[in-house]
């Protein structure tokens, strides 16, 4: 199985700078008014990154995606904004993200020690049991959250305990589900609005169980998925088995993807990137 941290070490390769132009207004999509998803974001000129912590290029239409292991992946947008997903102190990509977002159901999804370079760290859960709230704009990329409920240490709901994080860049829309412990609600799927891509919990024991899972996949109806907090070959297995229901199954090679809006499948696949 190929180790995630090197590969991601092996695109560390550009030395040079690059600046990628934005999409104007004018050429926006039409879409819905109450469609969230895309946005235009940055209007500001792109920024150009130190050399030393340049990775390869992207062009302006794509990202890539690394998973690092457990509920982390490794988000880079078309003008080298990094995000590191569900940060914590045990599975880290080797550089240090532009944002990091957190959950908080155990210590693998979150760190009261982030990393002081981090621009934006984003916790997924808010104050005295109020909800967490984020919605903006960073560069070419733009970070909300969708909260839900997860299950305490004593049997209990933690109300608003968990936070869906939604990225859009180059058009784009990405949804990590966090540690989702129940189905979503017609108010959750209207706030996610449209998504292209979303990272999915297959454990089915400590997040959301199976068929509980295949029911959020069918509401949110994205062209792609990919798993993540698999807990070894067999619960993997169990879960692809369920989802080639529904779902094509493409198995890769390496942990890391690029994506781009024009290359998503006409029909549902779920895309197994090689990690634990």
């Amino acid at each position: 199985m190929a180790d995630p941290i090197k590969a991601l070490h092996n695109l560390l390769l550009a030395a040079a700078t690059i600046c990628l132009p934005l999409l104007g207004p004018a050429q926006a999509e039409p879409r819905p008014s109450d469609e969230r998803c895309p946005r235009l974001v940055a209007d500001a000129a792109p920024r150009i990154l130190p050399a030393a912590f340049k990775l390869a290029a992207l062009g302006p239409d794509e990202v890539r995606l690394t998973f690092i292991g457990h509920s982390t992946f490794l988000i880079e947008s078309p003008e080298g904004v990094t995000i590191a997903t569900d940060y914590n102190d045990y599975v880290r990509p080797p550089i240090v993200p532009d944002i990091a977002t957190m959950n908080r159901a155990h210590s693998t999804h979150y760190t009261d020690h982030p990393d002081p370079g981090i621009k934006h760290v984003l916790r997924g859960w808010g104050r005295e049991g109020e909800p967490a709230s984020y919605d903006f704009s960073y560069e070419d990329v733009w970070v909300r959250n969708v909260v839900t409920n997860i299950r305490d240490w004593g049997g209990g709901t933690s109300l608003h305990g968990n936070s869906i994080f939604v990225f859009e860049t180059a058009g784009l829309c990405i949804a990590h589900l966090g540690h989702l412990h129940h189905t979503l609600t017609r108010e959750h799927i209207d706030q996610l609005g449209r998504i292209d891509v979303v990272l999915v919990p297959v454990d089915g024991t400590y997040t959301l169980n199976v068929d509980g899972m295949v029911e959020v996949l069918q509401q949110i109806k994205a062209p792609l998925a990919v798993p993540m907090h698999i807990f070894g070959p067999s619960t993997l297995e169990r879960f692809l088995e369920r989802m080639g229901e529904i779902y094509e199954i493409e198995r890769s090679e390496t942990p890391v993807t690029v994506l781009a809006r024009a290359g998503l499948p006409k029909k549902p696949k779920m895309l197994v990137l090689p990690g634990r």
